[in-house]
């Protein structure tokens, strides 16, 4: 307690409370409800902004897709711009989009031929999953990243797919991918 006053009240005053919010045009990066947050990617390409699905929602808004055109009003939280309204979402744009830049913490060179496998099982609110070549064999780690680069949303238990590993710190992890049809 400083001068009487307990930071904890709720008289205290974060700093996102007494900034005026900055009105922002960009487009979802990512988003997924089962985790309840994504990203905006800003028009004017300063750094990404946070969007809780508190705020889509109470916003008005039911759903955001990846590559929606969106209009908000942000504010700085405790790690960076927040979204604090949604005024607008146009989800006609929507559509995967790659990263403009590979944002993995290790980007393995693909080496080897193409190889086919199924889809071991895939979590996207964890965002990584396992690939496997067959009964006896090592799995394949799969960043959501990777499948972002590739133009691929989403992998399900089962699915066949065409590979290319690369070597990571942990062992084998997938470089490049096809669908497989």
């Amino acid at each position: 307690m400083e001068n009487g006053v307990n930071p904890s009240s709720s008289d205290a005053r974060t700093p996102a409370a007494q900034e005026k919010p900055s009105r922002i045009q960009g487009q979802v990066k990512w988003f997924d409800f089962t985790k309840g947050y994504g990203f905006i990617a800003r028009g004017d390409g300063g750094g990404d902004i946070l969007l809780h699905q508190a705020c889509v929602r109470q916003s008005g808004f039911k759903t955001v897709k990846e590559g929606a055109t969106v209009v908000c009003e942000a504010v700085m939280g405790p790690r960076g711009l927040q979204a604090s309204l949604l005024i607008s979402v146009d989800n006609s744009t929507a559509h995967p989009m790659p990263p403009a830049e590979p944002t993995l913490r290790h980007r393995a060179e693909p080496h080897g031929p193409w190889q086919t496998g199924t889809v071991k099982w895939f979590n996207r609110a964890k965002g990584y999953g396992f690939l496997s070549r067959g009964p006896g064999t090592l799995d394949i780690f799969v960043h959501m990243e990777v499948l972002r680069q590739h133009g691929i949303s989403e992998l399900r238990e089962g699915q066949k797919i065409r590979f290319r590993a690369g070597l990571g710190p942990k062992g084998e992890l997938a470089a490049e991918l096809e669908l497989d049809d």
